[in-house]
């Protein structure tokens, strides 16, 4: 998959977690059962030998759709003791630690996703309840009489560049771990199709996968995470189209319901609750020990956190001319500013990683062909 002198590029993931996805991965190059499965399989049975580089690429490549699991005949009570839904997730848990600056806010926020992101939200909302009241910096009507738009432009832009900043030099190092090369616009059509349908949550095969039912096949996991995914992109697309009116058209908020902010904005936040709310429900269903079990906590957190961007938006438009206001606005911006200054550090990262996984998979299949 990669050329042997990219692997001295992640030899601080050489420990036990990589080793035993290397004999995991070794044992179903030489089954092949799954080969129809998601797109893992495939990438594993392209190559007889796996270098540490090519193990974190496979990880990427893994959705932890779990169908391979319960497929396996050499799973637990097993001597061989496949469970390579488990063995990836740590291996893809490592890389975000591994790829990620500072490496120890990574491996922190990981470890208690769910204290910190408590205490982030928290000191936020205070930091901005107390922003709002002790300081005339209203400069309009709206949320701009509570907090002025340029102070929301000096706190939310540092907040949002950054950490993009931050994941670009972390994605850097993978993909130069990875062996990755030029991407072209082929690679990118090739990579965007699995992301849109987002097709191996399903397995690859389309009939669903074994997330929180076992052997029983659902869709619902795939469904929620493309409601999550289309209402963050709605809700990102209402700020820019906001962002868009306010300086080339001089038309700043609040804006009516029948403005193109609104319309995406509500929808997006609908989608982005709903779908929130569904996956930390179906993580409670789900077996732990077939993912990273000691992320959990940092996982639903990260989930939890993103729904509540959703919610305490929606809960603010609905609140908009009350006196409840100011403090919900504290709410929801200290959420999103949450969200934002932890992205490189929580499972956002997933979504990053996996979709230049997938770009370099197209690639190799390219290469091969």
């Amino acid at each position: 998959m990669c050329a042997e002198k990219t692997e001295p590029t992640i030899k601080d993931t050489i420990n036990g977690a990589i080793e035993e996805a290397h004999r995991q991965v070794q044992i179903c190059n030489a089954c092949r059962y799954c080969e129809g499965y998601c797109a893992v399989f495939p990438a594993i049975n392209r190559q007889r030998s796996f270098s540490n580089s090519d193990i974190s690429q496979l990880a990427n490549l893994c959705h932890n759709c779990r169908g391979c699991y319960y497929a396996c005949q050499y799973s637990e009570p097993h001597e061989f003791n496949v469970n390579l839904p488990r063995a990836l997730a740590e291996v893809r848990a490592q890389n975000w630690q591994t790829f990620m600056r500072p490496r120890a806010l990574a491996t922190g926020f990981q470890q208690h996703g769910v204290l910190l992101a408590l205490l982030f939200i928290v000191g936020l909302m205070l930091m901005l309840f107390a922003a709002s009241y002790f300081r005339n910096i209203g400069d309009g009507s709206g949320f701009y009489a509570v907090l002025s738009h340029s102070l929301m432009v000096s706190i939310f832009a540092p907040a949002f560049i950054l950490p993009l900043i931050v994941t670009g030099f972390g994605l850097r190092a993978y993909w130069r771990a990875v062996g990755g090369q030029r991407i072209s616009v082929s690679h990118l059509a090739s990579a965007l199709k699995p992301v849109a349908n987002l097709e191996n949550l399903s397995g690859g095969q389309g009939q669903g996968c074994n997330f929180e039912r076992e052997e029983r096949y659902t869709n619902s996991r795939r469904w929620l995470h493309q409601a999550c995914m289309y209402g963050f992109l709605l809700c990102f697309a209402s700020t820019v189209s906001g962002t868009l009116m306010h300086y080339l058209f001089a038309s700043p908020a609040p804006y009516p319901l029948l403005s193109v902010p609104k319309l995406l904005g509500i929808p997006g936040g609908l989608l982005l609750t709903v779908g929130c709310a569904g996956l930390a429900w179906l993580k409670t269903k789900a077996d732990a020990s077939l993912g990273a079990a000691s992320l959990w906590g940092a996982e639903m957190a990260f989930v939890l956190l993103l729904g509540a961007t959703g919610a305490t938006g929606l809960l603010l438009y609905a609140a908009t001319g009350t006196g409840l206001m100011p403090l919900l606005l504290a709410v929801h911006l200290g959420s999103v500013l949450t969200f934002f200054l932890t992205m490189p550090y929580t499972k956002m990262t997933h979504a990053f990683f996996r979709f230049a996984a997938l770009i370099r998979d197209a690639q190799i299949k390219q290469e091969n062909a």
